[in-house]
């Protein structure tokens, strides 16, 4: 959304009141703009209908007798005319005010700069040059639209030595018409512009002017479909003010139109041979590029894309009590669908993967695959198919690869890319750039990469290519997946023997998936390794539910009274069970059915049912395998009988947010008596019995944008006296998409308010 603003200016002059200059005045008006709008125009008949239209105060057809007190100067003329209104702006504009500030909304900046330079002898600093991302194909002042600018960017070019006091006024015209101000380079502009808004106008020209001169003219357009409609509307856009366009910015549209002939012949080239897998690859990557970079701009969900609805800041509100019953399956593992994704793109041959997680953040991993040339089919209901490049078929992206939230992506890329013979660089969104990523970067740089990262070692990270990576012996000085995960898949470009020792169990789903690829990785005691060198083959992953999903389910059951909840196809991967092992140990009921083994992989279904639990001292063996599960268990603690003690859980500060802290504030709000400690936390539950009283209050509570946080207090609700309300719980779509929806299953009562 736009910042709405104030325009103090006394006097503005738009020469040319056309389509956007009209627009503009319209804009301005229609918003409660005290000062004076004159306009300039050869066409005195525009100049009449503006005034007959209350757009204008007065105009006329000669700029210098209009230019008298005038504070700001808006040209919004044809590209190719601005160099005589130029001339004739300079001849009067000393009976201007003398703080006046000249801009424009030329689409072109290049050749715009140039025209100022010629004609004033250099760029004056209180010139801000500016183009609004906005248009119809309609002209003329008649077609002037108050809402034209609202909602819409407007790129403004400043140059270093632009006058900033020229600038602000500048920003704070659009930001009146409600417009959203952004700034970029002159070169940059025109490049971008070229690819985003000239080329498709070009070829919207092209399109219509080929069918039309067809003998079959009439047909084509009049069976027509709607994709052909939208496409072509631009073609009825102003030609005199197109032609000026593609000529002003010539260099810049011919190097565009140059790629999309070479992607053009690849095309035809593929439907010429029949070539399905290349058709497939083409298209499935503008599908999903076209959502994904979508959301990115609009700063909205990519899992909302998929499902047809935006989101900006997300709010939960969570009802007191309810049930906790039902037989339901979670989505898939997130930590085995950002691997499946990985090596099924290392690997030679098609690999399908089924249970995948279409999250935020594995839809992002899969994203940047494919922006390294990897043929992805889907997501479709949790299936996709990976067309694998094998270990050295990655080509360099175009830019930087944006991960989202995820720090297991970031840190597993910065393996994977440390190989590549290309540069990359890895970005995420505000949160993960705060979270510590000197943990890969050093033992990479031991390897013999080239790793670059911002201040204290955080995001984003730049990696240089063709480095000539050797294997080390690593001892990681804290439990981490993560980190062994990362110097494992570097290890797979390493010359000789890459070995990680690991102070406590983690998570293994890196090595079973590279062995379950024909990769041998061996294991003895904490030790694990591999021998650079090898290949990966293309095989079927079923990806189980996730344990860190359904954890919260197995604590709603288990702090609730009456209940019974099976979790179906969970994965049990003995270095992700520690939230089972630590319910366990605090009394709660649980059995394991249809007990097998996918790929791998230990699954089974969970049966939960209420029995009152007893606060534990929380095995320091069990901390690293639920690191990710101690929201939701915080949350069984406090509705246990007597104390629960956590130790050696420092990890906890930097996960998404630092959660012992942010589930230390939520207890408080709900009145849970507790202690926070450096590497842990006392919970004092309440005193437990059979009857569903409630143990705390309801309240407001931030979740910082850490969606564990935010599904932790969900499940809280149901032993609390009053509604709580989750803040900020946007990011609850990186895992667990559908959330709200099975808590309503199992009995609860919840709504999601968008702002």
């Amino acid at each position: 959304m736009s910042v709405a603003g104030v325009c103090h200016e006394p006097r503005i002059l738009i020469v040319g009141l056309g389509l956007m200059g009209g627009s503009l005045a319209a804009a301005l008006k229609s918003r409660g703009f005290e000062g004076e709008i004159l306009a300039c125009d050869p066409d005195e008949g525009e100049i009449a209908l503006g005034v007959e239209m209350g757009l204008i105060d007065s105009g006329g057809r000669e700029l210098e007798a209009l230019l008298d007190g005038v504070s700001l100067v808006v040209l919004a003329v044809p590209v190719l005319a601005m160099e005589p209104v130029l001339e004739r702006l300079k001849a009067g504009l000393d009976r201007a005010a003398a703080s006046v500030v000249v801009t424009d909304v030329g689409s072109t900046k290049g050749v715009i700069r140039d025209c100022v330079e010629r004609v004033f002898g250099e760029l004056p600093t209180n010139v801000v040059l500016g183009h609004p991302i906005a248009g119809s194909e309609k002209s003329g002042v008649a077609a002037a639209n108050p809402a034209l600018y609202t909602d819409h960017k407007v790129i403004l070019t400043p140059e270093p030595d632009t006058d900033p006091v020229a600038l602000g006024r500048v920003y704070a015209l659009w930001q009146a018409c409600g417009a959203e101000v952004l700034e970029m380079s002159v070169e940059r502009h025109d490049q971008v512009l070229a690819r985003t808004s000239h080329l498709p106008h070009l070829l919207a020209f092209s399109l219509v002017d080929t069918l039309a001169r067809q003998d079959q003219r009439l047909d084509i357009f009049r069976y027509a479909a709607g994709g052909f409609r939208d496409f072509t509307r631009i073609a009825g856009s102003d030609p005199v003010m197109w032609r000026d366009i593609f000529i002003a910015n010539r260099e810049a549209v011919l190097a565009s139109l140059d790629d999309f002939e070479a992607g053009l012949k690849t095309l035809r080239t593929s439907i010429e041979r029949g070539d399905s897998d290349a058709l497939i690859a083409t298209f499935d990557r503008a599908s999903h590029a076209r959502r994904y970079f979508g959301t990115l701009l609009s700063q909205t969900s990519y899992q909302a894309e998929y499902h047809m609805h935006s989101h900006a800041r997300v709010t939960y509100r969570v009802k007191p009590g309810g049930q906790a019953q039902g037989r339901l399956r979670v989505p898939g593992d997130k930590s085995m669908s950002h691997r499946s994704i990985m090596l099924g793109a290392l690997a030679e041959g098609v690999t399908e993967v089924k249970g995948f997680l279409e999250g935020e953040d594995s839809l992002a991993t899969l994203q940047a695959f494919r922006e390294m040339g990897v043929a992805i089919e889907g997501p479709h209901q949790g299936r996709v198919i990976i067309h694998g490049v094998g270990l050295h078929g990655l080509k360099a992206p175009a830019g930087p690869l944006y991960v989202g939230n995820s720090g297991t992506a970031m840190r597993l890329f910065a393996g994977l890319l440390a190989g590549q013979d290309f540069d990359s660089e890895l970005t995420g969104d505000e949160s993960l750039t705060k979270r510590p990523m000197g943990r890969v970067a050093d033992p990479l740089r031991a390897m013999g990469a080239t790793v670059e990262t911002a201040d204290g070692g955080r995001p984003p990270l730049v990696i240089k290519g063709g480095a000539a990576l050797k294997g080390i012996h690593y001892d990681m000085p804290m439990a981490s997946a993560q980190v062994k995960s990362c110097l494992l898949l570097a290890g797979l470009y390493a010359k000789g023997e890459t070995r990680v020792r690991e102070p406590a169990p983690t998570r293994d789903h890196t090595e079973r998936m590279l062995n379950g690829f024909g990769y041998p990785v061996h294991r003895e005691g904490d030790t694990c390794w591999l021998e650079g060198g090898h290949g990966l083959t293309a095989g079927t992953i079923d990806v189980p539910s996730d344990i860190s999903s359904a954890t919260f389910f197995l604590v709603a059951a288990a702090i609730t009274p009456g209940s019974d909840i099976t979790l179906e196809h969970v994965g049990m991967n003995p270095t992700r069970i520690g939230v089972i092992n630590i319910l366990t140990l605090m009394g709660a009921n649980l059995a394991f059915e249809n007990e097998r083994e996918v790929g791998g992989e230990p699954v089974a279904d969970i049966r939960i049912r209420y029995a009152p639990l007893t606060g534990i001292d929380i095995p320091v063996e069990q901390v690293p395998l639920a690191i990710d599960e101690f929201p939701a268990l915080f949350i069984a603690a406090a509705n246990a009988q007597g104390t629960t003690r956590l130790r050696g859980a420092e990890e906890l500060r930097v996960k998404e947010s630092d959660r012992l802290q942010a589930m230390a504030d939520g207890l408080a709000i709900l009145g849970i008596e507790h202690t926070m400690l450096n590497d842990g936390i006392d919970i004092v539950g309440a005193q437990q019995d059979d009857s569903p009283a409630p143990n705390y209050t309801g309240g407001n509570v931030d979740s910082l944008g850490d969606h564990r946080i935010a599904m932790a207090f969900a499940v809280a609700a149901l032993r609390a006296s009053s509604e709580i309300t989750i803040d900020d719980c946007a990011n609850v779509a990186t895992s667990f998409p559908g959330f709200l929806g099975l808590l309503e299953r199992i009995g609860m009562s919840a709504e999601e308010v968008r702002q």
